[in-house]
C-alpha cells in the first residue's frame, strides 16, 4: 500500500471516530509537528504543548480537511497559526525566552570540525530566532522543512511572491545578523564550495 492511501485511510477512519488512527497519525506527523514548533518557540516545553494542542486542534478539524490538499501542508498550516498565536500572546505579556538551541544534523565530523560545527549551527540559530516572527516561520518551512514555494503559501495563506520576497529579506537580514556575530566568513566559504 502507498503512504498515501494509508494515510487517507487513517484521516477517514479517525474521522468515523478511531482514536488508533488517529494516533497512527500523531505517530508520523510529531516529528514535524514538534521540530516547527520548537524552531517557532524556541522552548522545548512549550513545543511539547504546542504539539499537543495542534493535534487536538487538527482531531476537532479533522472533518474539514480537503482530501485533496496534502495533509502535512494543512497540518503545518494549523501548527503555524497556533505557534504565531502564541508569539502574539507571549509578546503582549512581555514574556522573553533566552534557551535557543536547533538540532541540525551534520556529518560525522572529528571533534575540531564538532566543536566548529556546533558554534555555526548556533550562531545560525541566534540570528534566526532575531528574525521577525513572519520571516521566521518561512525561513523555518523552507529550510529546516524543505518545503516548496506552492507549500509555504497554503500554509501561511500569502501569496508566493510575497512568500519569495519576505524569504529574500529574511535571507538578507540573516547574513546582517551573521556578519555582525562574525559568521559570515563561514558562510561565503560554504558558498564556494557547495
Amino acid at each position: 500500500m502507498e503512504p498515501q492511501t494509508d494515510e487517507l485511510r487513517w484521516i477517514e477512519s479517525a474521522v468515523r471516530g478511531n482514536h488508533e488512527a488517529f494516533a497512527r497519525l500523531v505517530d508520523a506527523y510529531k516529528a514535524p509537528v514538534y521540530n516547527l514548533a520548537y524552531r517557532m518557540l524556541r522552548s522545548a516545553p512549550e513545543a511539547e504543548d504546542a504539539a499537543q494542542e495542534i493535534f487536538l486542534r487538527a482531531y476537532t478539524k479533522l472533518a474539514t480537511y480537503d482530501r485533496e490538499r496534502k495533509f502535512s501542508t494543512w497540518l503545518l498550516s494549523i501548527a503555524s497559526n497556533y505557534c504565531i498565536d502564541v508569539l502574539r500572546r507571549r509578546r503582549a505579556t512581555l514574556v522573553e525566552l533566552d534557551e535557543v538551541a536547533y538540532a541540525v544534523p551534520s556529518s560525522a565530523p572529528g571533534p575540531e570540525s564538532s566543536a566548529l560545527d556546533h558554534e555555526q549551527r548556533e550562531a545560525v540559530a541566534r540570528a534566526i530566532s532575531q528574525l521577525p516572527d513572519t520571516y521566521r516561520l518561512i525561513t523555518v518551512l523552507r529550510y529546516y522543512h524543505d518545503l516548496s514555494y506552492e507549500e509555504i503559501e497554503r500554509i501561511t495563506n500569502l501569496s508566493q511572491s510575497t512568500v519569495k520576497t519576505r524569504l529574500f529579506r529574511a535571507r538578507r537580514q540573516l547574513e546582517e545578523l551573521l556578519e555582525a556575530e562574525g559568521a559570515l566568513p563561514w558562510i561565503a566559504e560554504q558558498r564556494t564550495h557547495a
